[in-house]
């Protein structure tokens, strides 16, 4: 038995239709569907259960901990709007609850692969997994650097079996329901459609118009590497999961421009609330990833878009 939690969310169903791919439907997802438009995300999804969030937390407290079968615990649900100032609540759920699950899986010998963040590095020149690296701009980043840190003071055997993914700026499909908080991807696509143009941050933090970077990672290399640390149980630590390229903005938004075969960017002042809560520039650096083994490629931006729009334009 595989449990994937956040699994009605972008990565966490995507996560479930990779081991499908695979042959894998006994899976047990676990979510909280108070969003119902999340549940589109399981509909073409095979599982053997459905757990409400709440019911794995009163399984793990009142029946033992996780089932026997247990092989291993995707971990991607999670608050993952970077917005929310409720610190109280993030560190909950961020948190407190994902280390309950690990010591769960810990107990169980299950393997534990969770979704922490590229928030961690804050401003930070460098995007590499150590201490003097990271230094989150917000509470989201912080709660996710809490467990990382939990992580690094397990015991060596404990170690062993878990594995902690920062993920970059993920896109692809599954992420309608996000809406705000959805990849820039899907929000130039949307807002071609309802004015014909993409609205990008006028210039900021040294960057000129636009320039502003990211590192873009397509969902389906992401589940990728999830799925190879499945496989590898002697891998651990905290990994990058990225591309290793930074691009614009403006590459990004041309990239559904041309997927698209039409429209046009304009530039909004950057707003002077959000200036010391923004990341300017991210890379991921897959030194430790490459090291560990994976040595995949990562899908350009300009093909995972033309990919993406694809899906959502249909057939």
């Amino acid at each position: 038995m595989i449990i994937v939690t956040g699994a009605a969310g972008f990565i966490g169903s995507n996560i479930v239709r990779g081991l499908n791919a695979r042959g894998v439907e006994d899976v047990v997802v676990v979510d909280d569907l108070t969003d119902a438009t999340k549940s589109a995300n399981l509909v073409d999804l095979r599982f053997a259960d459905y757990w409400d969030k709440d019911e794995l937390r009163s399984r793990i407290d009142t029946e033992g901990g996780l089932p026997k079968a247990c092989e291993a615990v995707f971990h991607q649900g999670a608050i993952t709007s970077t917005l929310v100032d409720d610190g109280r609540l993030m560190v909950r759920a961020n948190y407190t609850d994902a280390r309950t699950i690990l010591e769960a899986c810990l107990q169980r010998s299950a393997r534990f692969i969770y979704a922490s963040s590229a928030a961690v590095y804050g401003t930070s020149a460098g995007c590499v997994e150590r201490p003097e690296d990271e230094g989150p701009l917000n509470v989201y980043g912080l709660s996710k650097l809490l467990l990382d840190r939990y992580v690094r003071r397990l015991p060596l055997e404990a170690a062993q079996r878990v594995v902690g993914l920062r993920y970059f700026n993920v896109y692809g499909p599954g992420e309608r329901h996000k809406t705000n908080m959805a990849s820039l991807v899907y929000q130039a696509y949307e807002q071609l459609l309802e004015t014909g143009k993409v609205r990008l941050f006028g210039a900021s933090h040294g960057f000129d118009d636009g320039e502003q970077r990211r590192d873009f990672v397509y969902v389906d290399d992401v589940v990728a590497v999830n799925l190879w640390f499945l496989d590898q149980a002697g891998r651990h630590g905290i990994f990058n999961v990225g591309t290793g390229r930074s691009r614009s903005f403006n590459a990004l938004a041309r990239a559904v421009v041309d997927a698209l075969g039409s429209g046009e960017i304009e530039y909004i002042p950057f707003p002077d609330g959000l200036t010391q809560r923004y990341q300017p520039d991210t890379e991921a650096d897959l030194t430790a990833l490459r090291d560990a083994g994976y040595a995949a490629g990562f899908v350009d931006l300009e093909t995972g878009v033309r990919r993406y729009v694809r899906c959502l334009t249909g057939p």
